[in-house]
């Protein structure tokens, strides 16, 4: 067993194990990837600020997140097709982060089902749903997610027009594969996925088909998603599945001060400052670099959450101390998934505890509610000196 120490052990180990449109699909963003690239270089850009003589026994990274209690303001993200990582992936993870008491987020574009993963846990997860033109739809997969006890919906609003990610069109990307002779050249050398892929009944979209009118088998699949999706979403559309859920919504997908303010208007408990991990809208700033003007603008009105870039728990620390309440990680627990299965997302949220509670005590705090922009250098111009 190799010695894991960071998450870029993982990720190898990761590119090692999965298909190649699996990893790919995981690891890339949208045209020339420079959002992508750059969600993870900015955060080098803030300095910490390391302080001395200080007691920092006792230290916790226990916090809340919309009222939850968690081991520690880091989120499971939702990501689409986590079950083509690892034979059974969503619930994997999901057993995972109820164990370390951090939120789990399954995606409507998982391979596992709403079911499945209420099936195999004990405690409520939440739900990401996209802003879907169907109604009917909508209100079943808002009465499965009831019937599941989730706790929170996730209204990912970035997603109306997919962005166009190369390697995904190239590699052929479906669930299940399509079997060409680059992809099963490719998968006869990924022995130990296959053999976990054999033995699972989970291969195709499990929220979707069988559900959704006209889908019965996943060839129905990439001609109702290209008609799902709404294009016409508005603020009220938002305001509208905010009703029919009736319990804790959180908006992903805010890069925008004005849009934070009319996701405050419209009712939110939280929102995600985030860029789709750079998938969506390339040549958009980072995330990190959008999460001061979101929190001077609305911070104190509304929980704001962010992701895309965070790779590590010194990732975490600074999106806190710049004023976050939680944070979302998606590759880094895929990145283990990929590695280890269960045990990969297990490791993957000890890496980042562990790195989270030692640059807690360098930096001189005990608790989460200490931290704040004083433990940071933050240089000018951090945001960006943009023509009004």
């Amino acid at each position: 067993m190799p010695v894991i120490t960071c998450i870029d052990d993982l990720k190898r180990l990761h590119k090692r194990r999965t298909p190649k449109m699996f990893y790919d699909y995981a690891e890339s963003g949208s045209y020339t990837e420079q959002t992508f690239r750059e969600n993870t270089s900015d955060f080098a850009k803030l300095r910490l600020r390391q302080r001395v003589a200080v007691d920092m026994s006792g230290r916790s990274t226990k916090s809340q997140m919309i009222g939850e209690d968690v081991a520690m303001p880091v989120a499971l993200a939702p990501v689409g097709l986590t079950g083509m990582q690892h034979a059974d992936g969503e619930i994997l993870a999901a057993k995972a982060a109820e164990k370390m008491g951090v939120p789990f987020t399954l995606s409507t574009m998982s391979i596992c089902s709403i079911e499945d993963v209420a099936e195999h846990t004990t405690k409520p997860f939440w739900f990401q749903v996209y802003t879907l033109r169907d109604d009917d739809f909508m209100r079943r997969l808002f009465e499965r997610a009831r019937a599941a006890n989730c706790s929170a919906i996730v209204i990912t609003v970035d997603l109306q027009i997919l962005g166009q990610r190369h390697k995904d069109l190239k590699n052929g990307l479906s669930a299940p594969p399509k079997l060409t002779p680059a992809s099963i050249a490719n998968m006869m050398t990924k022995v130990k996925w296959g053999l976990g892929m054999l033995q699972t009944k989970r291969r195709f979209f499990g929220n979707i088909v069988g559900h959704a009118k006209g889908v019965s088998d996943p060839t129905n699949l990439a001609a109702w998603t290209a008609e799902a999706f709404d294009m016409s979403l508005d603020w009220a559309r938002i305001a509208k599945f905010k009703e029919m859920w009736g319990g804790k919504i959180i908006l992903k997908g805010i890069l925008d001060a004005d849009d934070a303010r009319k996701a405050l208007a419209v009712g939110a408990d939280a929102i995600v400052v985030s860029n789709h991990g750079g998938r969506q809208l390339d040549g958009a700033i980072s995330s990190i670099s959008a999460l001061p003007s979101i929190i001077d603008a609305v911070g104190d009105k509304i929980e704001v959450h962010m992701d895309s870039g965070i790779r590590s728990g010194q990732d975490v620390l600074k999106a806190l101390a710049l004023g976050a309440k939680g944070t979302y990680i998606g590759r880094a627990y895929v990145n283990g998934l990929g590695a280890m299965g269960e045990a990969g997302v297990t490791k993957s949220l000890e890496v980042i505890q562990k790195e989270l509670l030692t640059t807690m005590g360098l930096v001189g705090e005990r608790s989460i509610d200490g931290l704040g922009r004083h433990n940071l250098l933050i240089p000018k111009g951090f945001e960006g000196d943009w023509e009004k």
